[in-house]
């Protein structure tokens, strides 16, 4: 870990943003009963399960984790969800990363759950690049980024410290 001027986000300010998030997804499903945060695996599936920690303090919501699968290099290829779609069909679904880039990853992932009927659909990540290639943007975003592409965007959500680093 470090802590040098390259710190985009401590472990405090990610803690309030996941916090504010949660608030910003209870407040778009306020009349849902169950809402399903769908976490791109690694990163963005750990953010989602704190986002559902958060949820269960703040509301009666039954938030429902769902680890997507995308090959990040190939995104193409078949994506997998660690529950099926039927327990998502109808239903509220917020897709959850950790760092918005290109939009490659989301814009795949959302093509995904377009194949099945849902509610509503939303996307969250906790940092936006600004450098999309494809139209996809965060619904709910803890904070926005202006970098080059040659700089690359690490977060850490596991262990005692959370950080962004910008490297």
């Amino acid at each position: 870990m470090t802590t040098d001027n390259n710190q985009i986000l401590n472990h405090n300010q990610i803690n309030n943003k996941i916090r504010r998030i949660a608030f910003q997804i209870y407040e778009t499903n306020v009349n849902e009963k169950e809402v399903i945060l769908a976490g791109i695996d690694k990163n963005g599936y750990v953010f989602a399960k704190k986002l559902k920690a958060v949820l269960q303090k703040i509301s009666d919501i039954k938030p429902i984790l769902c680890k997507v699968t995308i090959d990040k290099k190939n995104p193409w290829l078949e994506i997998k969800t660690s529950i099926p779609s039927e327990d998502y069909q109808n239903k509220s679904l917020i897709l959850v990363d950790d760092v918005l880039n290109s939009g490659t990853t989301l814009i795949y992932g959302v093509k995904h759950f377009l194949n099945v009927p849902l509610k509503q659909f939303k996307t969250a990540v906790l940092v936006n690049r600004n450098h999309k290639k494809y139209p996809v943007k965060a619904d709910f975003k803890g904070i926005s980024l202006s970098t080059s592409l040659h700089e690359h965007v690490h977060v850490v959500l596991e262990g005692k410290t959370f950080e962004a680093v910008l490297e």
